[in-house]
C-alpha cells in the first residue's frame, strides 16, 4: 500500500482539546474520536459511558458505577444513570500539575480503557463486558465506597477479602480484595483503612445463590485489555490480557452469542447460559475463556447484482439510463456539502455500473468525465468553497468549512459522520479505478488516505490516523457521532449508509487489486449487516426490545448507547417512511444482504406504507418504500415506481429500475 497523501494541514479552532483527559504519552499518536468512552475525554469528563453491564461516570476524583434500570415507553427504550456505588479515596493529596484533572486515561484497547484517578491513587481497568469492575489502589489508600440508596445488611467473608451489600432498591453487590480489607460501615457510605492491592465489585443479577457462586469463583483473575483482532476474513479473535490465576469470565450480547456459537470449533470457551445481566443490547451472557472466535455470514461484495437483470428487462433500465446521464452536468452542481455532494458522486457512480450489467457501454466515457470533474478537485485540493484537510490534535481529515464551523458538513469537522460521507466518495473513486486504471493509479495516494481516515486496521498508532475511527469493536457496528459529549453516550442513525463506507472501501480494494482491504473491509461490511439486523430492525419474535416498543416500531431511528430511539435527527417518529429510508439508502448490490428476510422487509414495508398516503414532497422517500416492496412483489412495486415523478438526490430512476429487474 503507498504511503498516505496527506492533505493540506490546517489548525482548527473548533476541536476541543485531548491534552485535558489523556495521559502526555498517548498524545503523540492520533486519538480515538468515536470510541465507547469518548464522553469521558470530552467537556469535563463527567458524562457517563456503559461498558455492559454498568454505567460508569467519572467526577469530583470519584467514579460512580450504575446497574441500570431498563425504562421504556412505546417510543424510546433507554438506561438511566443511577450512582448506586461510588468509589473513592477519602484522604485525596492535594493535586499538583499533573492532577488537577479529576480523572486520566493512561491506556486504552479495543476492548477496555484505563482510567487513572491520581488523587486518590485509583487505576480503574474498564473492559467491556466484564461482570466485575476492577481497580488497583496503587498505594496505602482509605477508601469510601458511598450509595445513593440506603444500605440494608452488609456482611464480611472470608477473612474480610469479600462483602455483600444489599440496597434498599432491591440490588445486593458484592466486593471482593486481593487481600485483607477493614470496612467501617455508615448510613450510606463504607470506609476502608488504608489499603493497597486490587479491589473488584461486581453487582448480582439475580437472588439465584448460583450466581454469586459463579461470580466467586470468577473473582480472582481480572482483564486489565482486550483486542480484537480480523486475520481472516469473516472472522473477529478477541484476546484478553489478564493478571492472576484462574479463568476469566466475560458476557456475551446476543450479537456475539450467535458468532461465537457458528465458531464453536475454533475456540476454547464455555458459555453459561443461565449467567444473565439485563441490558439495553439484550441480555449479557458469561462466557468463560480469555479469547474468543467469533465467525460471520459471509456477505458477498460485488459489482453488480447477484443475479443480473433478464434480457427483456434491459431495455426499459437502458432508456432510464439514457435521460439521467443525458442530464449529468458538474458546472450545474450548486451543493459545496461533503454530504450531499459525495451523494451526487455515489448516484452517478451507480450509473455506470448499471450501464455495465446491462451491456449499455457508450454512456460510461459520459459518466467516467462527470465523475473525474467531480472528484478531482476535492483530491487535488482545488475545489472553492470547501475541500479536504489533514488536522493532527487528533489525527484526522476536516473539511474546509468544518475547520472553522462545527456545525457545517453535518459535524464532519468534528469527527462526525466520517464513514458516511467518505464512503460515498470513495464509491465513486472504487468505479472510476475500475473503468479507467490510469487514472485509479494517479489518484491512490489520496484514496487510501480517504479510506485509512476510518478504516485504519494497520499499526494501532498508525502516525497518520486512529485505528477503526468509526467501528466499535464489541458492538460490532460503527458510531458517527464524534467529537461530542452525549448522555445517552455514541450514537448511529443509519446503518445502510455504514453498510456503504466499509463496502465502497472493499471495492476500492477491488479496483487497486488489495486483497487485505478486500477481506478486511468485507468483513466489517458483513458484522455492519449482522448487527443492523439485529439492534435497528425490529422483529417481534426476536423478543430483544420490550413489547410496548417492539409493537410500534418496525426499525429504530437513533440507536445509542444507552436508548433506542423511534425518532431520527431530522424528522419525527411518525415519519415513517424516512426512518425506512435512512436504513435503506444508498440502493446498491449489497442492499440485498441487509434486506435478506423477505418476511422482515414485508412487515417494514406495510408498517411504512399508510404513512405515504396524501402526502406530497416525500417521492424520494417513497421510491426507497417501493423498493423494499420489490423484494416481494416485483409488479406491485414496479407500477408504483414507474408513476414516481421525484427521486432521492443519491437516488434515480434508473437506480430503481435496475433494483427491480434484478430481484
Amino acid at each position: 500500500m503507498s504511503p498516505p497523501f496527506l492533505f493540506p494541514q490546517t489548525q482548527s479552532t473548533v476541536l476541543p482539546d485531548p491534552s485535558n483527559f489523556f495521559s502526555p504519552n498517548l498524545l503523540s499518536s492520533p486519538l480515538p474520536t468515536n470510541s465507547f468512552f469518548q464522553n469521558l475525554v470530552l467537556k469535563n469528563g463527567d458524562q457517563p459511558e456503559y461498558i455492559h453491564p454498568y454505567l460508569i461516570k467519572s467526577s469530583n476524583s470519584s467514579l460512580s458505577a450504575s446497574y441500570p434500570l431498563l425504562l421504556f415507553t412505546t417510543a424510546v427504550l433507554y438506561h438511566a444513570f443511577v450512582p448506586d456505588l461510588t468509589i473513592s479515596s477519602t484522604s485525596q493529596k492535594t493535586p499538583t500539575d499533573s492532577q488537577t484533572k479529576s480523572h486520566v486515561i493512561s491506556s486504552y484497547s479495543d476492548l477496555g480503557v484505563t482510567l487513572d484517578i491520581p488523587s486518590s491513587n485509583l487505576r480503574f481497568f474498564l473492559v467491556r463486558g466484564s461482570p466485575f469492575i476492577t481497580a488497583s489502589v496503587t498505594k496505602p489508600t482509605p477508601l469510601s465506597i458511598a450509595t445513593s440508596h440506603k444500605i440494608v445488611t452488609f456482611s464480611s467473608f472470608d477473612d474480610n477479602t469479600k462483602y455483600k451489600v444489599q440496597l434498599n432498591n432491591n440490588q445486593t453487590w458484592l466486593i471482593y480484595t486481593s487481600s485483607r480489607i477493614d470496612f467501617n460501615l455508615g448510613d450510606s457510605e463504607i470506609l476502608s483503612k488504608p489499603f493497597s492491592g486490587i479491589i473488584r465489585i461486581a453487582s448480582l443479577p439475580d437472588p439465584n445463590p448460583k450466581h454469586e457462586e459463579i461470580l466467586d469463583k470468577f473473582s480472582s483473575c481480572y482483564p486489565v485489555s482486550g483486542d480484537a483482532a480480523i486475520k481472516k476474513p469473516f472472522r473477529v479473535v478477541y484476546k484478553w490480557q489478564k493478571k492472576r490465576s484462574g479463568d476469566l469470565i466475560m458476557l456475551a450480547h446476543p450479537l456475539h452469542l450467535k458468532l461465537l456459537l457458528s465458531s464453536s470449533s475454533y475456540g476454547n470457551f464455555t458459555v453459561l447460559h443461565d449467567f444473565k445481566y439485563r441490558s439495553i443490547d439484550g441480555d449479557l451472557i458469561g462466557v468463560v475463556g480469555d479469547s474468543w472466535v467469533l465467525e460471520t455470514d459471509h456477505v458477498p461484495v460485488t459489482w453488480h447484482s447477484s443475479k443480473g437483470v433478464k434480457k427483456e428487462s434491459c431495455n426499459e433500465i437502458v432508456s432510464a439510463l439514457f435521460k439521467d446521464v443525458k442530464e449529468l452536468n458538474s458546472s450545474n452542481i450548486t451543493t459545496n456539502s461533503s454530504y450531499f455532494y459525495g451523494k451526487l458522486v455515489g448516484r452517478a457512480a451507480r450509473l455506470a455500473l448499471i450501464a455495465e450489467e446491462v451491456s449499455y457501454p457508450s454512456v460510461i466515457p459520459k459518466i467516467s468525465k462527470f465523475l473525474k470533474e467531480m472528484i478531482e478537485p476535492w483530491l487535488d485540493g482545488t475545489f472553492k468553497g470547501n475541500g479536504f484537510l489533514y488536522e493532527r490534535k487528533w489525527g484526522g481529515l476536516v473539511t474546509e468549512q468544518g475547520s472553522t464551523d462545527a456545525g457545517a458538513d453535518f459535524g464532519f469537522g468534528i469527527y462526525n459522520d466520517h464513514h458516511f460521507h467518505l464512503g460515498y466518495f470513495l464509491y465513486g473513486i472504487a468505479v472510476l479505478a475500475k473503468i479507467d486504471p490510469a487514472w485509479g493509479h494517479k489518484y491512490k495516494p489520496q484514496a487510501y488516505s480517504l479510506v485509512t481516515d476510518y478504516l485504519n486496521l494497520g499499526q494501532r498508532f498508525n502516525s497518520y490516523y486512529p485505528r477503526l475511527r468509526c467501528f466499535d469493536l464489541y458492538k460490532l457496528h460503527s458510531w458517527a457521532a464524534g467529537l461530542t459529549e452525549f448522555e445517552d453516550g455514541r450514537n448511529q442513525e443509519s446503518t445502510s449508509e455504514a453498510v456503504n463506507a466499509y463496502y465502497s472501501a472493499a471495492l476500492v480494494g477491488m479496483a487497486y487489486g488489495d486483497t487485505r482491504l478486500i477481506a478486511t473491509a468485507s468483513t466489517l461490511t458483513a458484522l455492519e449487516i449482522a448487527s443492523a439486523q439485529t439492534w435497528w430492525h425490529v422483529k417481534a419474535e426476536d423478543n430483544l426490545y420490550e413489547e410496548e416498543f417492539a409493537k410500534d416500531n418496525r426499525i429504530v431511528g437513533i440507536l445509542w448507547a444507552m436508548k433506542r430511539d423511534s425518532k431520527l435527527w431530522w424528522a419525527p417518529a411518525e415519519c415513517r417512511e424516512c426512518r425506512l429510508s435512512i436504513q435503506v439508502l444508498p440502493l446498491l448490490p449489497v442492499t440485498e444482504s441487509l434486506f435478506s428476510d423477505a418476511a422482515y422487509a414485508k412487515e417494514l414495508v406495510e408498517w411504512t406504507l399508510p404513512s405515504l398516503k396524501n402526502k406530497t414532497n416525500v417521492e424520494g422517500w417513497k421510491g426507497f418504500t417501493y423498493a423494499l416492496q420489490g423484494i416481494y412483489d416485483k409488479e406491485s412495486s414496479l407500477k408504483k415506481i414507474r408513476m414516481l415523478k421525484g427521486f432521492d438526490d443519491g437516488n434515480s430512476f434508473s437506480n430503481l429500475l435496475w433494483w427491480i429487474h434484478s430481484r
